[in-house]
Formats: C-alpha cells, sequence, structure tokens
C-alpha cells in the first residue's frame, strides 16, 4: 500500500493529504473548496487573493 505524504496548504498552513499542487505550492482540499464558493464580496476574499499571490511570487522568484 502506498503511503500519501502530508503536505502544507499555503492557505490554511495545515498539513494535510488530499488537495491539489498549482504550479510548486500546495492548496488543500478543504482551502480549494472555500475559495471556489467565496464570492468577491466576502470578507475571505482578499485573504484568498494574498495567499494566491504567492504562488506568482514564487515561480518569478
Amino acid at each position: 500500500m502506498e503511503q500519501v505524504e502530508a503536505k502544507t496548504c499555503i492557505v490554511c498552513g495545515e498539513q494535510k493529504t488530499e488537495g491539489i499542487t498549482v504550479v510548486t505550492a500546495f492548496i488543500c482540499h478543504s482551502c480549494e473548496s472555500e475559495m471556489v464558493q467565496t464570492k468577491v464580496e466576502d470578507e475571505r476574499y482578499p485573504f484568498f487573493v494574498s495567499q494566491l499571490k504567492q504562488l506568482w511570487v514564487r515561480f518569478h522568484a
């Protein structure tokens, strides 16, 4: 049986095994679901945008 390695989510900072990798950053399933359901007017929206900017910064560093 293959063990799945836990990765640190760039949004919540928790160690999770299920999620997506975008470029080189990991986003857990919980955060991904919350992000895609968040409306622009939501108070959490700027936080998610800020966390996603890390992808761009890391990729272009």
